[in-house]
């Protein structure tokens, strides 16, 4: 190359530029690489975005609240640090109420589960009209909480209820099923009344369930219910899991006994009866009727790490039964 030949200064910015765009020409996988990545962050962005607005930010203000005396309305608030945890580890009501709670999940999810795993096995069966069964059965589920509280303190009222209008009408005395004892009955109906979500859920893991499995086994003269115990629920078993934990989480945070409560209020606060005063209903009243919003959060975060731990025995307690039918090839 002779020294007129040789490339000038000015020409060097455009001789770089040609080369980059050679580079990333002969680079496609990068470029749709790069395209894929913003493409993901696009559409996670929004969840990102909520998530943060409106789970860590309101977690980590509640979580200052329990360090703190407010009341929601006053600005004179005082740091009190760990005094409101102290209270409530030292408050008899507040461990009661946490009692009730953990009663009703050991009650009503296992029933439910049962419940919904039952009906799930009945219109999983070759019927006539099975889709309309099906239908009228999830119905209820999908019925809103304040709909249904609303409903079944309606059907049980002392007065005009129509369960004591069917009582009464075979000579029976009218029951009380809104106040103690009876009250805690009801709230179990409710749970029952929304089987059909579980029953939904439970249906398509028996429809995942190989019917090789079912049919060898009647080859080889198991009766029905040794195959649904040996076969079925194992192969259901995460399914299972899967309900359990959810029903677990959903049940100890049951409002549910403020809709079937009488109308009779104390202190602004629907008038709750003691078989029915959950954990949930104690947070409700110290934040709404007592407007202890520090003491409130700090029962919150109380009930959120007692939902972790929960949750983390039912995955230590059950990892030896549940079944997870992995392909083999799917691990290599």
């Amino acid at each position: 190359m002779t020294v007129d030949q040789m490339p000038t200064v000015a020409d060097r910015p455009r001789a770089t530029a040609s080369a980059s765009r050679t580079r990333s020409a002969g680079r496609p996988g990068a470029t749709m690489t790069a395209r894929r990545h913003r493409a993901f962050y696009m559409f996670v962005a929004p969840w990102i975005v909520g998530f943060l607005l409106l789970t860590i930010v309101p977690m980590a203000y509640a979580l200052w609240l329990s360090f703190t005396t407010f009341d929601g309305i006053s600005p004179n608030w005082h740091y009190v640090g760990l005094g409101n945890y102290r209270e409530l580890m030292n408050d008899s009501v507040t461990w009661d109420s946490l009692g009730r709670a953990g009663l009703f999940a050991l009650v009503s999810v296992p029933l439910s589960i049962v419940a919904g795993l039952g009906l799930a096995v009945l219109v999983n069966r070759p019927i006539r009209a099975r889709g309309l069964f099906r239908t009228l059965l999830y119905l209820p589920a999908v019925v809103p909480p304040v709909g249904a509280g609303i409903a079944f303190k309606n059907l049980f009222d002392q007065n005009a209820g129509a369960t004591n209008g069917v009582l009464t009408f075979f000579g029976f005395d009218a029951i009380g099923w809104l106040a103690d004892p009876y009250a805690r009955y009801v709230l179990i109906m409710t749970v029952l009344w929304g089987a059909g979500n579980i029953m939904i859920i439970s249906l398509a893991g028996l429809q995942d369930v190989p019917r090789e499995l079912h049919e060898a086994a009647r080859i080889d003269g198991a009766s029905a219910w040794r195959t649904f115990r040996s076969i079925t629920v194992p192969l259901l078993s995460p399914v299972l899991l899967f309900q359990t934990v959810t029903g677990v989480i959903a049940s100890v945070q049951t409002i549910m006994p403020m809709l079937l409560a009488p109308l009779a209020t104390t202190g602004g606060l629907t008038t709750v009866p003691q078989s029915n005063y959950t954990y949930m209903i104690h947070v409700f009243s110290q934040y709404f009727a007592l407007g202890r919003y520090g003491y409130a959060s700090a029962l919150l975060w109380v009930l959120f790490v007692l939902i972790l731990i929960a949750t983390g025995l039912i995955f230590r307690f059950t990892s030896g039964v549940v079944f997870y039918n992995v392909d083999p090839e799917a691990k290599k």
